[in-house]
């Protein structure tokens, strides 16, 4: 009986520790996939099962299912508050791709959302919508301003002021403002620009001063052409508005001369409708804010 005892346990198995090594193995697997199940989150998806766990373990969902984010891009027809419109200004273009829209008590506002909830695409071009109606309402409020700090001239034809694509352009007659051949302003060009500067005052935007004339040459010691002539009168226009309180850093100054004329210059009509200067106002444009430079004490 003991030979018998002896031949049995030089039999025993040398591999039982397979079968703990396949379940830790197993183990991990499902960790590992576990793991990656949970590396990338949809909000969305996490929030409505949390609440059907809620749901389920102590009533009813917090939240509705689906999640609701944000709002369509078709819904953006109402107006924007104005204090709304600035905040989208103020903070620039390139930040607005960053915002969602959210849509509260019937108005539409930027809000926050928690990333991966919504399609970054989308976002973008509903946050684009959302400029553009913010840029449309701002250049109304312009042109509503400037109407009303010009509207004698306004009705009488002499100013007349209307939107240029992003822009908004308010067209000055010089017969009101200069006398021929001449960039000095006349008594009754100084009270509308000092209006008009008063309503530029409101805005940030750049300001654009152009300074047209009819095809009749000149040649004088200050003016040797119509270049000369139509920069001039645009300057005339800039320094006057700077000194009404527009920041010179917002404005700028072109002299088209003859070139660019409204009219034939064959008729009367025609040279009196191409002698203007027109102020344009940039809609996509703030002026850059001026770059100040230390004294470090260094010797150049």
């Amino acid at each position: 009986m003991a030979r018998r005892k002896r031949h049995e346990e030089d039999h025993q198995n040398h591999e039982a520790w397979a079968i703990p090594y396949g379940d830790l193995v197993t183990l991990l697997l499902a960790f590992f996939v576990t793991m990656y199940s949970i590396s990338s989150v949809n909000a969305g998806k996490y929030r409505a099962v949390s609440d059907s766990l809620h749901a389920a373990f102590n009533g009813t969902p917090r939240s509705p299912l689906p999640v609701q984010v944000g709002s369509s891009a078709g819904n953006l027809g109402e107006s924007l508050p104005i204090n709304e419109v600035n905040r989208i200004f103020s903070a620039g273009l390139p930040a607005y791709a960053r915002m969602p829209l959210s849509r509260a008590n019937g108005t539409e506002r930027v809000g926050q959302a928690t990333p991966g909830s919504i399609d970054p695409d989308d976002v973008e071009n509903r946050a684009r919508a959302e400029y553009e109606l913010a840029l449309s309402a701002r250049l109304k409020q312009m042109e509503t301003g400037v109407n009303g700090a010009l509207n004698t001239l306004v009705k009488d034809g002499t100013v007349t002021v209307r939107r240029r694509g992003d822009n908004l352009e308010v067209q000055i007659s010089t017969d009101i403002l200069f006398t021929s051949g001449d960039a000095q302003l006349g008594p009754r060009a100084a009270a509308a620009l000092q209006a008009l500067a008063g309503a530029l005052n409101q805005w940030p935007n750049s300001v654009r001063v152009e300074g047209h004339t009819d095809d009749r040459p000149i040649h004088t010691a200050l003016f040797p052409s119509n270049w000369e002539l139509s920069a001039a009168r645009a300057a005339s226009v800039v320094h006057l508005f700077a000194d009404n309180g527009v920041a010179p850093q917002r404005m700028s100054v072109v002299g088209f001369g003859e070139y660019s004329p409204l009219q034939s210059n064959d008729s009367v009509a025609g040279r009196n409708a191409n002698r203007r200067v027109t102020v344009t106002i940039l809609g996509r444009g703030e002026a850059a804010q001026p770059t100040v430079s230390r004294n470090t004490g260094a010797k150049p």
